[in-house]
């Protein structure tokens, strides 16, 4: 049986960060890395696999966004694992990251609608469809990563939808481990605040160009990773955050959202149907 890891939404930030750790310190036949930009998914592969002296990272260019990603990418596993039964047993997913999201900054009565519904087909959709197409392959001691945020701890205001999908993303992963915990199979939500990645250029459609106060994302992934094998269900990498998210029980829901909205206003140039999002980002700006 060939034992393999997926990631989404691999190309960039939190996701490549993912797949350079996994690839250094875990041992998979295979590692499927996904996501939309050719360029930059062949090029880290290609880095990858000559420190490995041999293929294993595998890239996958595909977009999974909503239900027509999900069964393209279950269309691709399913395929994968009939070639390998004519010759062994199949495939079995060791370990399964949800890392492919996107955000967006601004009140939402000044973004686009269309936008915020791409956004919660891919940060909810494509997670929760992703995670039910890998459950036929994964055995006792696999493990699923799905990457939330400290958004999810509160309502935001100006960041209204992106945190909604982000506090699904939390409860989904949580309840997820509670239900697979019998099987052996461990889910841990990776709940991040202020990373260095592009989510912000993203987020604001270029009206900042770096996340505010980023912290570098080796020590948050290779915490994340730690606590899922051990079966831990939540990741908060920095005192900080853990504080944030522990006060926000205390915060009425509407005041949190009342608060950020009039004084946490996030820089955004004014949005059109036709941006394109970026799958390939998912660590919230929140602070």
């Amino acid at each position: 049986m060939k034992r393999i890891a997926i990631i989404t939404g691999a190309s960039s930030g939190i996701g490549e960060e993912f797949t350079r750790q996994v690839c250094a310190k875990y041992d998979y036949d295979e590692i499927w890395i996904i996501a939309r930009r050719e360029e930059k998914l062949l090029t880290l592969a290609e880095a990858l696999n000559k420190t490995k002296n041999f293929n294993c990272v595998r890239p996958v260019v595909m977009d999974v966004a909503g239900k027509a990603g999900v069964e393209k990418l279950k269309s691709f596993i399913k395929s994968e694992d009939e070639k390998l039964r004519k010759v062994e047993s199949g495939i079995e997913i060791g370990l399964l990251i949800n890392n492919a999201g996107f955000g967006t900054y601004g009140p939402f009565a000044e973004t686009s609608i269309n936008r915020q519904m791409d956004m919660i087909e891919l940060n909810c959709t494509t997670v929760t469809g992703i995670c039910g197409i890998a459950l036929p392959y994964l055995k006792s001691g696999s493990v699923i990563i799905n990457t939330a945020s400290l958004a999810a701890f509160l309502p935001l205001g100006n960041f209204a939808v992106y945190g909604a999908t982000k506090s699904y993303v939390l409860s989904f992963s949580v309840a997820l481990a509670a239900e697979l915990h019998d099987k052996g199979i461990k889910v841990c939500a990776l709940c991040p605040g202020s990373v260095s990645t592009e989510f912000a250029n993203v987020a604001s459609n270029g009206a900042r160009k770096e996340v505010k106060g980023g912290f570098p994302p080796q020590k948050v992934v290779s915490q994340c990773l730690r606590r899922a094998f051990k079966g831990k269900t939540i990741s908060l990498y920095r005192p900080k955050w853990r504080i944030n998210a522990f006060l926000s029980r205390f915060i009425g829901r509407y005041l949190g959202a009342r608060f950020t909205y009039k004084y946490s206003p996030r820089p955004h140039n004014p949005d059109q149907d036709m941006i394109k999002k970026d799958e390939e980002i998912s660590v919230s700006d929140f602070i």
